[in-house]
C-alpha cells in the first residue's frame, strides 16, 4: 500500500534537509534519515513497511524531545536529535504515520 505524505510532514522534513546541508545533524546521522528526509521533503511516497520503520523510529527516539535544545528558542536548538526527528518528519510525521491503515493490521 502507498502513503502520500501530508503537507506538515513534507514541510518537517524540508527544514531537516536544510539543517543537514547547513552541518547541524550530527556526526552519527545516518544515511537511513538523510534518505528519509529527502524522500519525505519531497514528497515522495510511503509504502507500509517505511511506515512501520517511521513508527518505530518515533517510538525509540521520543526520549530526544526531553533535551535541551529540541524545542525552538532553547539554547542549542536544533540538537542533533531534532534534526534527525524532523527528518523522520517531526511531530506531523509520528501522528501521521500511527494514523495510517497497514496492510495486514
Amino acid at each position: 500500500m502507498s502513503h502520500q505524505p501530508p503537507k506538515d510532514v513534507q514541510e518537517a522534513a524540508q527544514r531537516a534537509v536544510r539543517w543537514i546541508d547547513e552541518g547541524k545533524a550530527g556526526s552519527g546521522f545516518t544515511d537511513t534519515g538523510r534518505h528519509r528526509a529527502h524522500q519525505l521533503a519531497d514528497g515522495e511516497d510511503v509504502d507500509d513497511d517505511q511506515i512501520k520503520k517511521m513508527r518505530s523510529y518515533f517510538s525509540r527516539h521520543e526520549v530526544d524531545r526531553d533535551t535541551t535544545g529540541f524545542t525552538n528558542g532553547e539554547e542549542g536548538f536544533p540538537t542533533a536529535g531534532r534534526v534527525a526527528w524532523d527528518a523522520w518528519g517531526g511531530d506531523p510525521g509520528r501522528r501521521w504515520a500511527n494514523s495510517q491503515k497497514i496492510e495486514g493490521e
